[in-house]
């Protein structure tokens, strides 16, 4: 079985990737000596496994090997527009959080959906999964329902499937359009993206000036939203597990 957990993660991201805060929140919690690693107060820039590490925050244990033959949950989840994609937030805005009354295991958010994007996010406290999603070489297919502004001509669309530079992140992966409807101002596309560049689906259509005026995640893989209603959750069912399990490798 391969397995695609970074071992020497910082921790920020580490925090991020849980839904525990967002990174720029988990710095400020490593620099109040808030986190500890394995007893040790943790400093910024300091690398852990969540695999084979003692984390806490606040000292509250949030990561340990014992923590791995726990019972592992799969779920998804259709976030709705205005809900924080952590476990907490410092603003007091709707986060996940809210919508898991009857789970009884500690999960957290598989990667991030804008606070106002909407639609499926996945739900796991197993590291592994979790890890093998959203690693880059593992070009999981990431497919939205984009609103935008006006529509695309041939040159934009062409400029979006080869790929677009977004600034200090670089040239994105070449990605899969399809158009759906245009209306006078506004159309609708398919769009199908190979990594997770922070807002990338907003950015590079911002870059051929397109911008979203709605969003919404409907398949991660071979996953696929469905008729889910907005701030409902369920479990994947079986098949679903073993087909993504499949596609990710473990």
């Amino acid at each position: 079985m391969v397995s695609f957990i970074l071992m020497e993660q910082r921790l920020q991201k580490i925090l991020a990737q849980m839904g525990i805060a967002s990174r720029r929140k988990a710095e400020e919690l490593i620099l109040e000596g808030m986190v500890t690693v394995n007893g040790e107060t943790a400093t910024l820039g300091m690398k852990a496994d969540p695999a084979e590490d003692y984390i806490k925050v606040g000292g509250k244990l949030v990561s340990s090997p014992t923590l791995k033959g726990r019972q592992q949950a799969y779920l998804m989840f259709h976030k709705p527009d205005g809900v924080v994609t952590t476990l907490s937030d410092p603003e007091g805005r709707p986060t996940v959080k809210d919508f898991l009354g009857g789970i009884k295991y500690r999960i957290y958010p598989v990667g991030r959906l804008d606070y106002h994007s909407e639609g499926l996010l996945l739900l796991t406290n197993d590291g592994d999964f979790a890890n093998a999603i959203l690693h880059p070489s593992r070009k999981i297919p990431k497919t939205y329902l984009v609103k935008i502004e006006g529509s695309l001509n041939e040159k934009e669309t062409e400029k979006l499937r080869r790929g677009v530079r977004l600034d200090e992140d670089g040239l994105t992966m070449p990605a899969r359009l399809k158009k759906i409807r245009e209306t006078e101002n506004s159309s609708w596309i398919e769009m199908t993206i190979y990594e997770g560049k922070n807002r990338q689906v907003r950015r590079m259509l911002e870059k051929v000036k397109h911008p979203v005026m709605r969003l919404k995640r409907i398949a991660v893989g071979g996953l696929k939203l469905g008729d889910l209603k907005p701030g409902k959750i369920r479990h994947l069912t079986g098949e679903e597990l073993r087909s993504i399990k499949r596609e990710i490798g473990l």
